[in-house]
This record gives structure tokens, sequence and C-alpha cells, in this order.
């Protein structure tokens, strides 16, 4: 090989290059000038040769100078390796932003946190970059840059492969940047754990990285709330928000409530009951708006990686044990805590499972004692029996004997009546049946009163029993609810009436039937009319019977089992008693479904009352004329045989009009009776038309139905 070609060889493709652009004239920056201005660039500052020109909308651009020759691909690796600068200062300057900002969250915080410890430890990466450039740049001051130390040093190529990853953590801060500026507490968790569903591993990495850190401050607000029942979320990042309205209402014992009345029965009972109801209407609000209002749930604060069904566990959890501390004055409350905090499993984001576990544990051990607290402690099976049992007529003996004692009472106007004398028919009236039995507890809460009345009504008009109620009880038992039992007492205390009314009209006319052996030109007549009652006995032990079997009893069985079970927290409670009283007003009330026609088989069941309550009136008006008649005929046959008994000119008025009317009111019972069946036939709710079959016995009125169309046909 020629000696020149041998020359040649040893000189690189970059030495060539550079003699040939010197004998071109053409001038560029040495590398290691562009790398120290790269350096520069990358921490946001601007180099010598390259600086950063700030534009409208806040983000840098590059400008090179202009008496420096860069050549194309070399500025296109500039503008790489200068993305990291510009992502530096947008993070940093977030950052300084948070810290002059007063009321940031724990959250952004935490974020602020992680962030400038990935700066420092960018910013030492820097710092080792330099000190490579300076070392380089003194042995290549010593070797006159060879190009063995230009292959072998600090170039831009290589540190763009350096910082190629910390290009990628930039990126993802920045992106959080860019989130949070949007983003408060638990929404500003739940955007950064969307970021995780990535493909990229080192992106997955990096973000549950982030995630475990700005977590921390959520996980510790969880842990306090799910394990005593204490909400510390000083800056709304919690997706359980408070009322700060509401404090801590204090239990108040039923007997500083009720007048601290003494034992029954050898004092008044009802002592303590006489007063009105507004006395006590603050209180029952209290309990139902401390577990109702003081917490609420905030769906938009809930992380995605929690999920709404343990959110909603995690909500009733805080809140249950919250309530068994302030509203039920448990001392247990502490132990039930401490079980709770003693599971063994710590509440972090790298350990879902285990958070899930520590979730389910909770929520069942606080609603167990939220239940046997509301069971054992507060007696709530006790209220609602004593509400099925008094509101409810449960006990009949206790109806019989108070139908029997206020009636009198009950018939007379509305504005004679005081309340101390219905006091005291209701003290009457336990004293007189089993109720006195019950604990003095229910006893004391069991008063009698009258509604606002307008002129013409009567006592059976605005009577009513009442059972006052006290914290906590009221959460379960609400005024929504008491308000259905007043409903559905005085459509059974009405039953109740007509039962009674029929009872005694039955055994008057067929006790006093002895005394019309006289008058057999009316034994038809009480012949119908008898025939009428059996009817309309009838049809109100089938009702009652369908009241009392079908829907009171099997409610309360479906009510009783859950009660048994103590699975669910307290809104699952106090729903089950809604579906129970739900359920049973509508059944009762003959509710129907199609909208404008809910009460229209009530209507009808009123007026059928209504026609029953005449037709008794009626038939007492006739007995009474029976009987004047009776004795008048007597009369008469004295004084042929020569005695006179008393004043033959008195007569009695033609019965003729009392039996029209008690005709028509039977014709109209049986006639409403037939229409109530036929539309309880279509009902919708199956146990209605049970009902229908329960009054139609035999098809009677299917028959009575047809034999009238018949006569009707025939007539024209």
């Amino acid at each position: 090989m020629p000696a020149l070609h041998r020359e040649e060889t040893m000189y690189s493709t970059a030495s060539r290059l550079r003699e040939f652009r010197i004998q071109r004239g053409i001038s560029f920056l040495s590398e290691h000038l562009l790398v120290r201005d790269t350096l520069f660039l990358m921490q946001g500052i601007s180099g010598k040769y390259v600086r950063f020109a700030s534009s409208k909308d806040d983000e840098k651009t590059l400008v090179f100078s202009s008496d420096s020759n860069i050549a194309p691909p070399t500025q296109a690796l500039i503008h790489r390796l200068a993305e990291l600068g510009y992502l530096y200062s947008r993070v940093e300057r977030f950052i300084q932003e948070r810290e002059r900002t007063s009321g940031v969250g724990m959250i952004e915080q935490s974020l602020c946190h992680y962030m400038q410890a990935q700066l420092t430890e960018y910013y030492r990466l820097i710092a080792v970059l330099e000190t490579q450039l300076s070392s380089f740049h003194k042995e290549g001051q010593k070797a006159q840059e060879t190009a063995e130390n230009l292959e072998t040093g600090l170039s831009l190529r290589r540190l763009d492969v350096w910082v190629n990853e910390w290009r990628l953590r930039m990126r993802m801060m920045s992106v959080c940047v860019e989130g949070a500026r949007g983003a408060h507490g638990g929404a500003l968790v739940n955007l950064i754990h969307s970021y995780t569903e990535n493909g990229d591993p080192f992106v997955r990495k990096f973000t549950d990285e982030l995630l475990e850190e700005v977590s921390r401050p959520f996980f510790a607000t969880l842990h306090k709330w799910l394990f005593s029942g204490e909400l510390y979320d000083p800056f709304e990042e919690f997706f359980v928000s408070a009322d700060s309205s509401l404090g801590h209402i204090p239990y108040v014992h039923p007997s500083s409530l009720l007048g601290g009345i003494s034992q029954f029965p050898n004092d008044n009972v009802f002592g303590g009951l006489n007063a009105d109801n507004d006395d006590l209407s603050g209180v029952r609000e209290s309990g139902q708006k401390l577990w109702e209002t003081k917490y609420r749930f905030r769906k938009d604060m809930l992380p995605s990686f929690v999920g709404e069904p343990f959110g909603r566990k995690i909500f009733s959890t805080g809140k249950s044990l919250n309530f068994i501390r302030y509203s039920c004055l448990d001392s247990d409350w502490v132990v039930t805590r401490e079980k709770m905090s003693n599971t063994g499993d710590t509440l972090q984001y790298g350990d879902i499972n285990g958070l899930e576990r520590s979730i389910d544990t909770a929520y069942q051990m606080a609603s167990h004692r939220l239940f046997e607290v509301f069971i054992e402690k507060f007696k709530l099976l006790e209220h609602l029996s004593a509400l099925k049992s008094y509101l409810l007529l449960g006990h009949g003996d206790f109806a019989d004997q108070l139908m029997e004692t206020l009636g009198p009472s009950l018939a007379r106007p509305a504005n004679a009546l005081y309340r101390h004398n219905l006091t005291a028919n209701l003290e009457t009236a336990i004293r007189s049946s089993n109720a006195q039995q019950d604990p003095v507890d229910v006893l004391r809460r069991l008063d009698a009163r009258m509604l606002e009345y307008s002129h013409g009504e009567i006592g059976w008009d605005v009577f009513t029993l009442e059972y006052k109620v006290s914290p906590p009880i009221d959460t379960v038992l609400d005024q929504e609810a008491m308000e259905k039992y007043l409903k559905l007492f005085k459509h059974l205390w009405q039953m109740k009436r007509i039962e009674k009314a029929l009872d005694r009209g039955w055994m008057r006319i067929t006790g006093g039937a002895k005394f019309f052996v006289r008058l057999p030109d009316l034994a038809f007549d009480w012949h119908k009319i008898r025939i009428v009652m059996t009817e309309m006995i009838h049809f109100i032990r089938q009702l009652e019977a369908y009241c009392r079997l079908e829907v009171i009893e099997c409610s309360w069985k479906v009510l009783i089992d859950f009660l048994n079970k103590k699975q669910g927290d307290l809104d699952a409670l106090i729903d089950a008693h809604r579906n129970y009283l739900d359920r049973t007003t509508k059944k009762i009330l003959l509710w129907h479904p199609k909208p404008g026609k809910e009460d229209m088989l009530l209507r009808q069941l009123i007026e059928i009352f209504a026609f029953i309550l005449q037709f008794r009136e009626a038939t007492d008006n006739f007995y009474n004329y029976c009987l004047s008649e009776s004795a008048r005929r007597d009369q008469r046959l004295d004084e042929e045989r020569g005695v006179y008994t008393g004043n033959n000119e008195d007569r009695v008025s033609d019965p003729s009009g009392i039996i029209n009317r008690i005709k028509d009111y039977g014709s109209g019972f049986s006639e409403r009776v037939q229409t109530l069946v036929q539309q309880l036939q279509i009902h919708p709710d199956l146990d209605c038309r049970f009902l229908a079959i329960r009054l139609s016995f035999s098809d009677y009125y299917r028959l009575k139905k047809d034999q009238q169309s018949a006569q009707l046909k025939a007539n024209t």
C-alpha cells in the first residue's frame, strides 16, 4: 500500500470533515460549548449560544445565536434535550406556586413533595454531568482536543441517551401538574390513578410510585374514619364531607323527656304525657338529622381503585361508629374500634386486596355493634312491638277495653272533649287488659290526644293514640313513619268501631226478638235486617282478618327476620322498617298504583263504613219503634180486659219511613261492596285480589249481580 494512502486512513471521518470545513471557511461551534449550553438548557436556564425565549402562552422556545453556526441535525438534538428544561421549569413553577398559596390540601402537598424530591434527584444528575464535562474539557485542553478525546467524551448524543428515562419522568410529572390545577383531594388521586392504565411498564411503575406517595394523606384520613368514626379532613379532600352546623347531639334518657314519671302501676303512668308534642319536636328531629344529614357521600372525591361499593361501605362504617359514639353513648365503642384496628391489615395503595379485607371486616363489625346497641340497649324491638300492639291494635283486649271506655265520650262533639279525660280512659283500658304487663318505658310513651278539628266533627273523627319516641330510636321511627302509624291507627280504629257497632246491633236484634212476638207484621222486616247485618258482619270480619293476618303479620315476619339476621347497616335497618310500613300502609288502605286513583278504593271503603253506621242508626230507631209499638199493643189488650195501664191517645208514628231508610242503607251498602269487590278482583296486588275472594264468599256478589242483570233485562 502506498504511504500516502496509509496516512489518509489514519484520519477519522470527523477529522476529514473538520479539514473540509476549514478549507471551505465553514466555522461550527465546538460540541463542548454546545454540550455546556445544553446542560444549562436542561435546567431551564438560557446558555451563551442558545437561549430560551418565552412566548405569550408561557411556553419556552429556543433561539440560536446569530453569530454561531450550528448544523440543523444538531439543532434538532438540542431541541430534544431542551424539552427537559421546559418540563423542569414547568414543574418547578407549579411547586413554587403551591408553596405561596394558602389552603393547599395535604394530597396536593404530598404531590409537591414527591415532585420536589424528583427534581432534586434530577438536579443531582445535572451536577454529575457538569462535573464530567469540566474534567473532559481540562483533558481536552491538555490533549489539544484530539479525535480520540472527542469520540470518548461527553457528547450531545450520549447526553440524549443518558437522560432518556428522565425525559419520560418529566413528561409524566408535567401531565400530573396540568391535571392537578383542576383537581382536588380524592379527585386528584383518582386522576393520577387513571395514568396507571398504560401499556408502558416504565409509566406504570412511575405512576404507582407517585400514587403510593400522594395517597398517604388519603389513607391516613381513611384509617381514622374507618376505625374510629372520626373525620379529620381540614381541606375537604376526602369523599366524606361533614356538616359543621350539626354538632355532636347528646343522648337524652327517655325518663327526662317524659317528665320523670314514677313506676307503674303505683302512680299515674300518663302524668308526664299531657303536654303537647311541641316540647319533643326538636329532639325528635335531632337523631334523624344526625344520621342522615351530618355526613355526605361525595362520589366525585372517591378514588376509582376503591370503587363505589367499597366507598359506600367505608362511608357507612365511619358513620356508624360516629353514631355509636356520640348518639348512643355506647361505652363499648372503644373496644369495638380497637378490635377493628387490630385486624392486622395496613391501609396502603400497594395492597388493594388487604384494603378490601379491612373494609369488609370493619363494616361487618360496626354494623353488628350498631344492631346490638339498638336492639339490646335501646330496645328497638320492644318499641316496634308496642307500635304494632297499640297503634295497629294488635292487643285485642286493650282495643276492646279502650273502645268500651271511650265510646260514649267520642260520640260527643270534639270541642266538648278534654285531654285529661282521654288519658284517664286510656289508663283505665290499660289496667283492665293484659297491656298492663308491658314494660313501664313502653307505657310511658303511650298517649291519647285529639287531632285538629273543625266545626261539626265529633270525637270519633279526631281521637288518636300517640307513641312518643326519643333519640336515637327516632332515627328509625322518624316523624314520617310516626305519621303513617297515626294514619293506620285512624283507619283500623274506624274498623274496630264498625265491628263493635255491628256486634252490639246483632246482640240487640237477636236478643230482643222475644219482645216483638206481638208484631208479626214486622217479622219479615226484621228477617231482612238480620240478613243485611249478617252481610255487614261478614264484610267487616273479613276485612279485619285481611288487615291483621295477610298484611300486618306477614309484613311483621319479614321485618323480624331481617332484625334476627343483623346484617347491613343502619340505613338497611331504616329501609327495612320503611318497607314494612309502606307495605302495611298500602295494603291496608287499598292503595292503587295507577296515577290519579291511589285512594279511590279507600274512598269507597269509607263510604261503605258510613252506610253501615247509618244502617245501625236506622235499625236502632226501628228497634225503639218496635218496643213502643209492642207496649202500645199490650196496653190495648189490657184495655179490652178492663185494665188501664196508660194513655190510649199516645200514637206511634208510621214505621214505613224508617223501613225505607233501612232498605236504602242496606241496598247502598251491598251495591258499594259489590263495586269494591269487582275493582279488587282486577287489582295489581295479589293480596288485594285475595281480599276480593274473601269478601265475595261463594261468589255471592257475582250471583247477585247476575240476578240484577237478569231482572233488568226482564223489566226492559
